[in-house]
């Protein structure tokens, strides 16, 4: 079964973007929150968990969404299919018709870490 990514452009205020103060991030920020993000990164094992358990995917949802109307953060998508190297992640977007439609918008930090304050 095909599916589709609620979302494919990054918005302008995401934490993943370099020279994001995620302070500014619309809606109300919260560090706890944000550090809280870390269980949606892929370990060492590629996230191989959520694949061998069939335990649900962690992902980071986009902050310009209301609740029940989620989508996936566009640069937390892209730094789990390439560097995070999320396997779970990528296994699950075999069947995503428009991830070939995602587009990022500008330079991006190459950890998690980097996107905290």
């Amino acid at each position: 079964m095909t599916w589709k990514l609620n979302r494919t452009r990054q918005c302008a205020k995401c934490p993943w973007k370099v020279g994001t103060d995620p302070h500014d991030i619309p809606h109300g920020y919260s560090e706890d929150r944000h550090r809280a993000l870390a269980g949606t990164i892929a370990d060492s094992s590629g996230n191989l968990a959520a694949v061998l358990d069939q335990s649900p995917l962690r992902v980071m949802a986009c902050h310009e969404h209301p609740e029940g109307q989620e989508a996936h953060c566009i640069g937390w998508l892209m730094h789990q299919l390439g560097p995070g190297n999320n396997i779970a992640l990528r296994m699950a977007m075999r069947d995503c018709e428009n991830v070939g439609r995602v587009v990022l918008d500008g330079p991006q930090h190459e950890r998690f870490e980097d996107t905290l304050p």
